[in-house]
């Protein structure tokens, strides 16, 4: 029978509806292999020629040669950085604001080496870049909000073979982060503790959504999971800034991620996928009540009438097989 479930921390409703399909028929259907574009036409391979001149090399000290991780301002950004901050408008009735921001690549080095692919070493040098670019968000007066993320194939919207990621960092707080932030301040404020501790602490207990885990980190399927196979990644000690996680827990958080990639690449049929992570704010206020996280969606169903119209999504696969098959 479906369900009908809510959120804990953001208290969205979702629809878990397994009956819609028993055993989902992407699992048996045969896919092409993904095919990769040529290096001589990628531009991300020669950053100069194409234009990508870098903000920044990694390791420190690199150059155009021995780059492992470039920087680089996106040349068709959603928000370009200005020489002033973004202030409100107002046209007529409606507010509005100058698309002030920032909007950046951070691109690894190998054409034919996602996330998932790389060395535990490169994953965590990946998510260290991430860490450079809160840092830098948090410094500029006219940020108040920069989330990173990965969309790999093109149903997640990715247009480029060649791996890489984004961060794009806005004068305003997403109504989206707002709702979530709301829901752990008032659950915080209720019972004195981390919501997503607490979910963390329940999901250890029940072990029917716990994908994988290990000292520092844990992967589960969220309770109300609104795609199917959805995953949330977190530490187990409470870190509301992703910037300011020790290098032992990132490790660990990043690891879990390449699993996480890895079987449902084995699993799910190589699907193409998002995964972004959620920090804090960068507006310099407190927010202690925040647990970073990571959530990873494969791009398996698509949203339809009933969803947009109600913002309930509607789930086939219940979290609870979602783990079986994954694993």
């Amino acid at each position: 029978m479906s369900e009908l479930r809510r959120d804990l921390i953001s208290g969205d409703w979702v629809i878990i509806a397994p009956a819609r399909a028993a055993r989902p028929k992407f699992l048996d259907e045969k896919k092409k292999a993904r095919k990769p574009t040529p290096k001589s036409t990628c531009p991300f391979e020669d950053l100069a020629a194409s234009g990508n001149m870098p903000l920044a090399l990694y390791p420190h000290g690199a150059n155009l040669k021995n780059w492992r991780i470039a920087v680089t301002q996106n040349k068709y950004p959603a928000l370009a950085h200005g020489d002033r901050c973004s202030v409100p408008l107002h046209h007529g009735m409606y507010q509005m604001r100058e698309g002030i921001g920032e909007h950046v690549l951070i691109i690894g080095r190998d054409h034919n080496k996602n996330f998932a692919e790389l060395d535990l070493d490169g994953a965590e040098a990946i998510f260290k870049v991430f860490q450079d670019r809160y840092r830098a968000a948090a410094e500029d007066p006219c940020v108040k909000y920069a989330t990173p993320f990965c969309n790999w194939g093109p149903l997640a919207g990715a247009s480029v073979w060649h791996p890489h990621y984004q961060m794009i960092a806005t004068p305003e707080i997403p109504s989206h982060t707002l709702h979530s932030l709301r829901g752990s301040e008032n659950y915080f404020k209720k019972n004195r503790r981390c919501a997503r501790c607490d979910v963390i602490k329940f999901e250890q207990k029940e072990k029917k959504r716990i994908f994988i885990e290990n000292a520092h980190a844990i992967a589960f399927a969220p309770y109300a999971s609104k795609f199917p196979f959805e995953l949330a990644i977190a530490p187990k000690k409470h870190f509301p800034d992703f910037s300011k996680t020790p290098d032992t827990v990132i490790r660990a958080t990043a690891s879990l991620l390449q699993s996480a990639m890895k079987h449902m690449k084995k699993n799910l049929n190589d699907p193409d996928l998002n995964f972004l992570i959620h920090s804090a704010p960068v507006d310099g206020k407190r927010y202690s009540h925040h647990h970073w996280h990571i959530e990873i969606s494969p791009r398996i169903s698509i949203p339809a009438g009933f969803e947009f119209s109600t913002g309930i999504d509607i789930n086939m696969m219940d979290p609870e097989r979602a783990i079986q098959i994954l694993k």
